[in-house]
């Protein structure tokens, strides 16, 4: 919700209580120490309150901002996940695009939840190649057609995979073993393994079938802001 709107549901708050006898603007400005034209200007939508005017209205009338938020909107924005209290976490499952690009996933961008066992996440190494505050760690992707069999036979179409966003370096996470990354593109993110060369990061498939690709790393830009993070758990439904 912007600023704008803000202030247009403290202006209704206003004048619903002095149309129910509650309120006048006299009494308000005297309650907040402004003129009453600066009230009523307010109130007649000739001008704006400035955020600490906001704070003063809201005292005198014993509101907080989260009066003036709407609760559809709280709701429909709100992560949804509380701690768990048993041995198992939740971890969602949600669009591509949204594992690339969203730090913090909310309720209305999730397709499905999944449980995995709290001992199992806790023993996976993150590596950070830059910083993730705020990241929500764990994240669940399904595997498109072509991006299932351009790394086939370790993934197929369909497949649900676990990300760790906290991942996004290019250290292999067993010696003998190349990590598969999700990476950020245009229709949200494709699973390759990866290499850094120079200013590129090449995209290579397991399935020989198919072609490398190469993304061009962006002038102010590292290879790991293309790194969604590593797959470090596969579930194909057979």
């Amino acid at each position: 919700m912007k600023f704008r709107a803000l202030q247009e549901r403290l202006r209704r708050l206003v004048l619903e209580r002095v149309a129910e006898g509650e309120l006048t603007g006299l009494k308000l400005a005297d309650l907040t120490g402004f003129q009453q034209a600066h009230i009523s200007n307010f109130l007649n939508r000739k001008r704006s309150l400035s955020l600490d005017a906001m704070d003063r209205v809201l005292g005198a009338l014993r509101l907080s901002v989260l009066d003036l938020l709407d609760a559809e909107e709280v709701n429909k924005r709100a992560t949804i996940l509380p701690p768990s209290e048993d041995e198992f976490e939740n971890v969602l499952l949600v669009e591509g695009g949204i594992a690339a690009g969203q730090a913090v996933i909310t309720s209305d961008q999730v397709r499905d939840m999944l449980k995995f066992k709290k001992q199992f996440l806790r023993r996976l190494r993150p590596e950070l190649a830059s910083p993730r505050d705020g990241w929500r760690r764990f994240v669940l992707v399904k595997v498109d057609a072509r991006d299932g069999m351009s790394m086939y036979p370790r993934l197929l179409p369909g497949a649900t995979l676990l990300i760790d966003r906290h991942y996004n370096a290019l250290t292999p996470y067993r010696k003998s073993e190349q990590n598969m990354y999700a990476v950020r593109s245009e229709d949200g993110c494709t699973v390759k393994y990866v290499e850094l060369a120079g200013k590129h990061l090449v995209l290579r498939p397991h399935n020989q079938a198919y072609p490398v690709g190469v993304l061009a790393i962006e002038e102010g830009k590292g290879f790991a802001d293309y790194i969604v993070g590593r797959v470090c758990h596969v579930a194909i439904e057979t």
